[in-house]
């Protein structure tokens, strides 16, 4: 008797739910036939591969696709080449390849030439037909026309490096694989991953953002899955989660590489299943979302050391981008302190203020251990604490040699230090997480310095 999938959202009652599956085993044939036969109403089952294409013209929902066909080859290759047929003739046919566990690199290659998914045997029935139900659940309510945002989200830079970054995000953008951003802190990882959103085909959906390492243990699952009311002691009402309110947009996932082994397990079987269980309850709702994950951690050396699960990595590097430190493109910093200026002049109210060319010189010099994110802090002080309508170099309290300058108006750097965090923190109602994230610093630095100013 096959399994049946626990609190699994399947799509019977969807008509004209085709699946086409290929395979060279006509015992994976059966055993595949006989799991889906009760959950979709057209099952087509293939072991010769000059059939294909002739199979294509039917427009199959989906197609289950083995990688490799020829007895003692395992290179994938003959799959590979298959799944471009497939999407060259039928791009609109969602591809679900299937490969076995040693092949998981393979895997990941498919899903970047266009597999929607991949399925590792042996399979789990559930996670198989989880994997199906979530891709013809996508096409049954996948928007017609995209809606397009006005919104003015971009990567502001001109170097080589942000020149040729610019493009590759944007190519990624208009899939719907799941990416990975890399860089050191205060790069502007969410800044990518904002614009990847804005270009994408959910640009008229949610963006959502987690700070994964902002998220107490105790609440992981309410946050990120929902709970009902009673499901805990302080549960007073039933809640949703940042998957299901992200639900056809854009789930950031931002420091993902502190996230702890029991999480990271958990944040699994979501992304494999797409099925979201609020606490409290044992009903599962489907999610589509798309995932956009960013650390500053090396993934790869934590997987070697048992911190991290290769599993998960595997769900959330699909496309890996690597944004480059401030200081490797210099060409981009009077861009940015530009782009910076203009937000903070309208907030500010000092809409004549601009930079002199020492400031401007200054900042190219420096060195910007905190990256963009040290580089804006720079500017929204430098806007708040000048009392002429040109930023000075003295205004910008940079050093080039190492050392702490105080500004022209005579204030310490602890002073301007104690009114940035009291800018910081007014400009985001309070919310300590938030104003740290936007001076740089980690939130219990901004605690202790709170405390040693009185604030």
């Amino acid at each position: 008797m096959k399994e049946k999938p626990l609190q699994c959202f399947t799509l019977s009652a969807v008509k004209n739910v085709s699946v086409l599956i290929i395979d060279d085993d006509r015992d994976v044939l059966d055993a595949l036939g006989v799991l889906l036969e009760d959950d979709f109403p057209k099952i087509v089952k293939e072991n010769n591969t000059n059939r294909i294409q002739t199979l294509i013209i039917e427009n199959f929902d989906v197609v289950l696709l083995d990688m490799n066909f020829s007895a003692g080859i395992n290179t994938g290759n003959e799959g590979l080449f298959w799944l471009s047929k497939i999407k060259q003739q039928s791009p609109q046919t969602d591809v679900i390849v299937m490969t076995a566990y040693g092949n998981i690199d393979l895997a990941v290659e498919a899903i970047k030439r266009g597999a929607k998914d991949f399925i590792l045997k042996p399979w789990n029935n559930e996670k198989l037909l989880a994997t199906l139900n979530s891709a013809i659940a996508e096409k049954a309510y996948r928007r017609i026309e995209p809606k397009r945002t006005t919104s003015d989200e971009f990567i502001p830079g001109q170097s080589p490096l942000m020149l040729k970054l610019q493009e590759q995000v944007r190519k990624v953008a208009q899939t719907d694989a799941s990416v990975l951003l890399l860089g050191e802190n205060g790069t502007g990882k969410e800044m990518f991953a904002k614009y990847i959103h804005h270009q994408s085909l959910r640009a008229g959906q949610r963006f959502l953002t987690v700070d994964l390492s902002a998220i107490p243990s105790s609440l992981f699952e309410s946050e990120l899955f929902g709970h009902r009311k009673g499901a805990f002691t302080d549960a007073k009402a039933d809640r949703q989660g940042k998957f299901q309110a992200a639900d056809q947009g854009t789930l950031f996932l931002d420091e993902i590489g502190n996230l702890p082994m029991a999480q990271q397990v958990k944040l699994l079987t979501v992304l494999q299943n797409r099925l979201v269980t609020p606490l409290g309850t044992t009903e599962s709702s489907l999610v589509d979302v798309r995932i956009i994950s960013a650390t500053n951690a090396n993934l790869s050396e934590r997987v070697a050391s048992g911190e991290f699960r290769q599993d998960l990595l595997y769900r959330i590097n699909t496309i890996t981008i690597t944004i480059p430190p401030l200081r490797e493109r210099i060409e981009d910093i009077e861009v940015l302190a530009g782009h910076f200026l203009s937000g903070f002049k309208a907030k500010y109210k000092k809409e004549q203020i601009g930079f002199s060319q020492q400031a401007l010189e200054i900042m190219k010099e420096y060195s910007w251990p905190g990256n963009v994110r040290e580089l804006k802090h720079t500017v929204e002080k430098a806007v708040i604490l000048a009392e002429k309508d040109m930023i000075d170099a003295d205004d910008l309290a940079l050093s080039i040699s190492g050392k702490p300058t105080a500004n022209a108006g005579g204030k310490t750097l602890e002073a301007i230090e104690r009114e940035a965090m009291i800018s910081a923190l007014n400009a985001h109602g309070g919310n300590i997480v938030h104003a740290a994230k936007a001076l740089g610093i980690t939130r219990q630095t901004l605690y202790n310095k709170m405390k040693k100013y009185g604030i």
